[in-house]
């Protein structure tokens, strides 16, 4: 079966009732676990993106605090899957500010984690690929939001 455009489906979502895009979403929110967590972002976070951004830096925290930091190879596998995880995040937000802020709270944690990733390049890749990403991100944003942001990037690319 081939999947229908946007277009198509956007088309055919108006012609259906509340109860039956009620259904819809619940059906959708039982195949994958994505789909569930974007149902949760629209219905519970969409309004207030600052508690999102916090529930998000809390998951980061917590999975900072789990590293095995007993060899760097289970930290650059643990930071790739926190990677992942926070690309993941970020694409329900869908805000330019909401990403930039997250990708450098993200560096951040990063550069302060025992034992540093100066010392592996892959680390150190990983690092300054965000630290990029972020800056692109900011460069998009409104001047105050810049130049509160900028601030920040700058203090983490002095490292």
């Amino acid at each position: 079966m081939k999947a229908a455009t946007l277009a198509q489906l956007k088309k055919e979502l108006q012609h259906l009732d509340r109860e039956e895009l009620l259904q819809f979403c619940l059906r959708l929110g039982r195949f994958k676990l994505e789909n569930k967590e974007l149902i949760t972002y629209l219905l519970f976070y969409a309004d207030d993106e600052d508690g999102y951004m916090e529930t998000v830096k809390q998951q980061l925290d917590n999975q900072f605090a789990e590293i095995n930091t007993t060899s760097y190879f289970y930290i650059k596998k643990s930071v790739r899957k926190i990677v992942k995880g926070l690309k993941k995040n970020i694409r329900y937000s869908g805000k330019k500010e909401t990403e930039a802020e997250l990708l450098l709270y993200f560096c951040k944690k990063l550069l302060t984690m025992k034992p540093s990733i100066k010392r592996n390049k892959v680390l150190t890749n990983t690092y300054e690929r965000q630290l990029a990403l972020a800056q692109k991100k900011i460069s998009g944003l409104h001047e105050d939001l810049q130049y509160d942001l900028n601030l920040l990037l700058e203090d983490l690319k002095s490292f």
